[in-house]
């Protein structure tokens, strides 16, 4: 993959290979492929929230550090 995966392009692609499995529509041969790619997926779009939630909480502290020296 050449370019960078975003968390919107790795969570459309988890929707897309668990409507595959839920619909039958996956071969046994490439189960555990989809499975596979799915936990890779996850593990993205996890650290990707986590990183995240980090920087907003970063945010905000500084905004209300902020706050206390115009005061």
């Amino acid at each position: 993959m050449s370019e960078a995966l975003t968390y919107e392009a790795a969570y459309n692609e988890l929707q897309l290979i668990a409507e595959e499995i839920e619909n039958e529509a996956v071969s046994v041969d490439l189960l555990a492929e989809k499975v596979k790619r799915a936990a890779i997926l996850i593990e993205f779009c996890q650290q990707k929230l986590r990183a995240t939630e980090t920087e907003v909480n970063n945010i905000i502290k500084q905004m209300e550090g902020n706050k206390g020296k115009d005061s």
